[in-house]
């Protein structure tokens, strides 16, 4: 789960820089002709209430030394006065950068969960450092501000129970569908003498309705259930579909080359109906060269 809020994190990192950094210029001044911490102190007690999920708030002077307990709505974090986080990188990014920033997630000292912080600098009107105001937040509550997935809603908890529901069903009909498809195989496999083609090509339709199923449902399990939409989805959802419309058309195809020669045999009358099955499967197969097409233009674009 750790890669996977990493990479959410990744998504949403310039909107959540934009919005913090927009808060803390918005409350706190910068080129002033002397910068008042007492000020940034009143603004940072107006920003807790803005920002109710940050964990906590605080100040470094111009060398890294934090000049305040941290401000937070837990009593356990109102601390640190006096520990030197120059080594910190909200500290020497701010300080090098000399703007606003965030950091890459990393692990806190306080809650040893992943955190990001949010870091401003403040100058006086000579464009002299005097102060770092610093915000915490932990990754999960930045992902939930700047990107709420269903799954944390009523209705989304509801979604992923039923597509767990949906996606179980559908492979048990995989399941049966492979172990018929087996059997049919195994009972006719044995007695060569009495092989049935027409057995043989069930079986195969079968077992490949079975394969296109099981890609089916691992894509809408990862996608749905484990929430993996994320930057590769793209191409798995393509390959997937894919796999699962090339197993519809052999399935097909081989069910109309049956009807061909059992039409031809018993009923030459019929064949027609073959043939109709045929052109649709020739219609399946010109959609997928064209999705194959439309999705190598939009790579091509997108590179």
């Amino acid at each position: 789960m750790v890669v996977h809020e990493i990479e959410e994190f990744s998504e949403i990192r310039t909107k959540a820089r934009a919005y913090l950094c927009f808060l803390l210029q918005r409350y706190i001044p910068n080129y002033v002709p002397q910068p008042s911490l007492d000020n940034i102190i009143n603004a940072l007690k107006i920003l807790k209430k803005e920002l109710p999920l940050a964990e906590a708030f605080y100040v470094l002077d111009k060398t890294g030394m934090q000049i305040i307990d941290a401000i937070s709505t837990n009593p356990e974090y109102r601390k640190g006065k006096g520990i030197n986080r120059s080594q910190r990188a909200y500290y020497y990014r701010a300080v090098r950068e000399k703007r606003c920033i965030l950091t890459d997630p990393y692990p806190s000292l306080l809650t040893h969960e992943l955190t990001v912080t949010a870091s401003y600098p403040v100058y006086d009107d000579q464009k002299n450092l005097h102060y770092i105001v610093c915000v915490d937040i932990s990754l999960k509550d930045l992902l939930k501000m700047f990107h709420p997935s269903s799954i944390d809603s009523l209705f989304g908890q509801f979604s992923k129970v039923s597509y767990a529901f949906f996606t179980t069903a559908l492979m048990l009909v995989a399941v049966l569908l492979f172990f018929k498809g087996m059997m049919s195989v195994l009972v006719h496999g044995i007695h060569f003498h009495n092989l049935d083609i027409k057995e043989i090509f069930e079986s195969t339709i079968l077992i490949t309705l079975s394969l296109a199923i099981f890609d089916l449902v691992k894509t809408l399990f990862e996608e749905e259930v484990l929430g993996k939409h994320r930057r590769k989805q793209t191409s798995d959802i393509h390959k997937t579909m894919i796999r699962f419309l090339g197993s519809i058309i052999i399935a097909l195809s081989i069910e109309a080359l049956m009807l061909v020669f059992k039409f031809a045999i018993i009923g030459p009358e019929k064949i027609l109906y073959a043939v109709y099955l045929v052109v649709g499967v020739t219609l399946l197969l010109i959609g997928l060269a064209f999705y194959l097409k439309s999705t190598a233009n939009i790579k091509e674009g997108d590179e």
